[in-house]
């Protein structure tokens, strides 16, 4: 399932200094607005965009709703209302900006290539780019995560067409990856194998010990990763049928290992119990996030006696999105990353989506398609 692409019509002359395409949509894009806590999300038509240089307009063929994205309409976390969220997408490239734009390999992308896009809009000039915090960029931009404003509305994931800004790393996507496991790749899947490469450091895994707290969509790719590379995983999470779901991704049958070489926190839930458990000179990975968080104590004295490392990580970097396709490509393929989107749903029913992403006992993802 997916969105149909809008037909283009012919362009109309480029803007007075040239710099802008103009490309007229029909139908019309369509995009959903959230406006506040407690108001249902609003319709929007999009009948045309304004193209730079370097933009890449994609028509939307699946999204999926992220945990972050459920807080901000819960009024947990904060937004910049009115936006379009969603951050979690795979589309099909239907127009480019008259520069063209390359894929995060380098080479250039071509109308109907089926692609992935990093949450972040990068500058690549500036000290944390070049340091390689693209992620924290200091002019960073975010899809999902911005107000609409005028000819910028098509910057969130629950629309049928998203408008990618040059500085978005963008990945083409296998056409024979079902769209469930490939959507969730821009936010889970990246993140998870962030984490799982700051907690190796660079060191082979092959035997190490590793822990994971949570097993949402996060903790799960995570599992799942580390244990492709020969780790030794287990994964503590207080539902009972999550936990003998991570075994389907490669976590250890009801045992716990001893003294995990790797913590990654991916729940939010367990931080003081993650950097307990980490075994002397370990890392501790910290990823997961609760709406609003509680403050925890620190025990510097056994920190240091133990010589652990605590380590966070927030999204992630364009290669590290790259490498994240790579794997469900990979050693993912055979896992049921697709089954974790567990019901689909038109753009129009968003605010039932989003209530069944909120139960208790939602699957890790519910899905969305313009139709």
């Amino acid at each position: 399932m997916g969105a149909p692409a809008a037909r283009l019509l012919p362009r109309r002359p480029d803007s007075p200094d040239g710099s802008r395409t103009d490309v007229v949509l029909r139908p019309s894009a369509v995009a959903m607005v959230f406006v506040g806590e407690g108001h249902p999300h609003e319709t929007i038509a999009v009948p045309g965009v304004a193209l730079a240089p370097d933009d890449v307009l994609v028509a939307v063929e699946l999204s999926a709703i992220c945990g972050s994205d459920v807080h901000t309409v819960r009024g947990r976390r904060s937004a910049p209302a009115p936006l379009v969220l969603g951050h979690e997408s795979v589309g099909r490239v239907i127009g480019l900006g008259k520069a063209g734009a390359d894929a995060e390999d380098g080479t250039p992308l071509r109308i109907g290539d089926r692609v992935v896009w990093s949450v972040t809009v990068s500058c690549g000039e500036c000290d944390r780019c070049t340091a390689g915090l693209t992620q924290k960029c200091r002019h960073l931009g975010k899809y999902g995560h911005e107000r609409v404003a005028p000819h910028r509305e098509l910057t969130g994931g629950f629309a049928s067409h998203v408008q990618l800004r040059g500085g978005t790393a963008i990945v083409r996507a296998p056409e024979t990856l079902p769209a469930a496991a490939l959507a969730p790749a821009s936010c889970a899947t990246a993140t998870a194998l962030a984490a799982v490469r700051r907690g190796a450091a660079g060191r082979d895994l092959d035997g190490v010990r590793v822990r994971v707290y949570g097993a949402g969509l996060v903790g799960l790719s995570a599992a799942a990763i580390a244990a492709s590379q020969g780790a030794v995983v287990d994964v503590v999470d207080p539902n009972p049928d999550r936990r003998r779901l991570a075994e389907r991704f490669g976590a250890q049958p009801d045992a716990l290992v001893a003294e995990p070489r790797i913590v990654i926190e991916a729940s939010g839930r367990a931080v003081a119990d993650a950097i307990a458990a980490a075994a002397v000179g370990g890392t501790v990975v910290l990823i997961g996030s609760v709406f609003p968080a509680d403050p925890m104590p620190f025990d510097a004295e056994s920190i240091v006696r133990r010589m652990v490392t605590i380590i966070g990580v927030h999204n992630y970097t364009g290669p590290e999105l790259a490498a994240a396709v790579d794997f469900l490509a990979g050693p993912g393929r055979v896992l049921p990353f697709a089954e974790m989107v567990g019901t689909v749903h038109p753009l129009a029913d968003l605010d039932h989506a989003i209530a069944l992403a909120a139960a208790p006992d939602a699957a890790p993802r519910i899905g969305l398609v313009a139709r």
